[in-house]
C-alpha cells in the first residue's frame, strides 16, 4: 500500500500574539512539555535578568543559565550544567544566539527545546539549525526542531528597530533563494521539495507584500508567523535549501572577508537578494523588492551600509567558495569580476530609476 501522507516535523504549538510571556508556565503545563515546571532556561547575561524577574514567580521549579554569548563552548558548557538535573525541556529565552545555544545544549541531553525569542532578526528561531561560533569561525549543527515556539509581540516591540528590519530581510530573501533552488532543478536535476518551496516562498511573499510597517503589530504577527514557517520549511526539506540561496552566500561572503564591517544578516542577505533576482533577469521582482525594503528602512545598495561598490563586487566574486556544492544563480552565470561590476552598475541605475 503507498504511503498517502507523511509526517512533518514541527512544534507542538506556535504561540504569536500581545501578551504570550505571560501564560508560558500554562502553555508548557497544558502541552504535557513541562508539568512539574522543572526547567533549564538559557537567558542572556543582560535584557534577560529582567525577563527573569518577570517569569520567575510564574516558573518556580526552574533553573536559570545566564548565557554570555552565542559559541559552540557556550552551548556544550550549557549541556554540562543541565545534565543529570531531571529537567523537562529546555528553555532558550532570548534572542538568536540563546535560542541557538539551547537548541544545541537540549540536543546535547537529548530534551525538548522550547524557543521563546525575544526579537524577530531572523528565521533560525524554529530551525532544525544551530549557528554557534568555533574555533574556525561559524559552523551550523543539526538539531532538533523546538518543541513550541513562544513569541510575544509586545516583547519583540521592545527590542530595537534594526532587529524587526533583519528579520524582514531574511524572510524577503527567501523568495530568490527558492527561484535558485529551482534553478538547481532545471540546470542540474537536483532534487527539490515542493512543500518546503511553498512554503518559504509564500512566507516571504506574506512579508513582501503586507502593507504595514514596523510599528504595527498586524504586520510584526505576519514577520514572526513568516519566519516560524520558514524554520519549518528547513524541516521539512531536511536542509537549508529553501532559505539559503546566492543571497546567503553574499552573505557569508561580507562575513568573512569584511568580519569587522559586516551589516546585519538581514540586511546583507535582503540586499544579495535583490542583486540576485536582478541577475536572473527578474528585473521587476527585483525592483518590486528593493522597493518593499527601503520602505522599511533597509539597505538595497552596498553603500547604505558602508561598503563601497568595488568591495560588493568582490563580496559577490568570493561568494561561490562560501557554500561548496551549492548551485545558484551565481554559480549558473559564472560572471567574471568585470561582469558582476558591470551587472552591479546596470542594477544600481534600475533600482534608482
Amino acid at each position: 500500500m503507498p504511503v498517502l501522507t507523511r509526517l512533518i516535523p514541527s512544534p507542538v504549538v506556535v504561540d504569536i500574539r500581545r501578551g504570550a510571556l505571560d501564560d508560558l508556565a500554562g502553555l508548557l503545563a497544558d502541552q504535557r512539555i513541562s508539568s512539574s515546571g522543572k526547567l533549564a532556561v538559557a537567558i542572556s547575561d543582560g535584557s534577560g535578568r529582567a525577563l527573569r524577574e518577570r517569569l520567575a514567580p510564574a516558573l518556580p521549579g526552574a533553573h536559570w543559565y545566564p548565557i554570555t554569548d552565542g559559541t559552540l563552548d557556550s552551548a556544550v558548557k550549557l549541556a554540562d550544567d543541565i545534565k543529570g538535573n531531571r529537567y523537562d525541556a529546555v528553555v532558550g529565552l532570548g534572542g538568536g544566539k540563546i535560542v541557538d545555544v539551547a537548541k544545541y545544549a537540549a540536543a546535547r541531553v537529548g530534551l525538548p527545546m522550547v524557543a521563546v525569542a525575544t526579537n524577530l532578526a531572523h528565521d533560525g528561531l524554529c530551525s532544525p539549525v544551530a549557528t554557534l561560533d568555533n574555533d574556525n569561525g561559524r559552523g551550523s549543527y543539526g538539531v532538533p526542531t523546538p518543541i513550541a515556539v513562544v513569541i510575544d509581540l509586545d516583547i519583540v516591540r521592545e527590542a530595537p528597530a534594526r532587529f524587526v528590519r533583519s528579520g524582514i530581510g531574511d524572510a524577503v530573501s527567501n523568495i530568490s533563494c527558492v527561484a535558485d533552488w529551482e534553478l538547481a532543478h532545471e540546470v542540474r536535476g537536483e532534487e527539490i521539495d515542493g512543500l518546503a518551496a511553498a512554503m518559504a516562498r509564500q512566507a516571504g511573499e506574506a512579508v513582501l507584500r503586507h502593507p504595514g510597517g514596523i510599528g504595527d503589530d498586524a504586520f510584526l504577527k505576519v514577520l514572526a508567523e513568516g519566519l516560524v514557517m520558514t524554520g519549518i520549511s528547513m524541516s521539512v526539506a531536511g536542509d537549508s535549501r529553501p532559505a539559503s540561496g546566492a543571497c546567503h552566500e553574499i552573505n557569508h561572503a561580507f562575513d568573512l572577508l569584511y568580519p569587522r564591517r559586516a551589516a546585519s544578516h538581514g540586511e546583507q542577505v535582503g540586499l544579495g537578494a535583490c542583486f540576485a533576482m536582478h541577475l536572473r533577469g527578474a528585473r521587476e521582482d527585483a525592483l518590486l523588492m528593493a522597493v518593499a525594503l527601503r520602505r522599511h528602512g533597509l539597505p538595497v545598495r552596498p553603500e547604505e551600509i558602508g561598503f563601497t561598490a568595488d568591495e560588493f563586487v568582490r563580496a559577490v566574486d568570493y561568494a561561490p567558495q562560501t557554500r561548496p556544492g551549492r548551485f545558484t544563480i551565481l554559480e549558473h552565470l559564472n560572471l567574471s569580476t568585470d561582469q558582476i561590476r558591470d551587472a552591479y552598475a546596470d542594477y544600481a541605475k534600475a533600482i534608482d530609476s
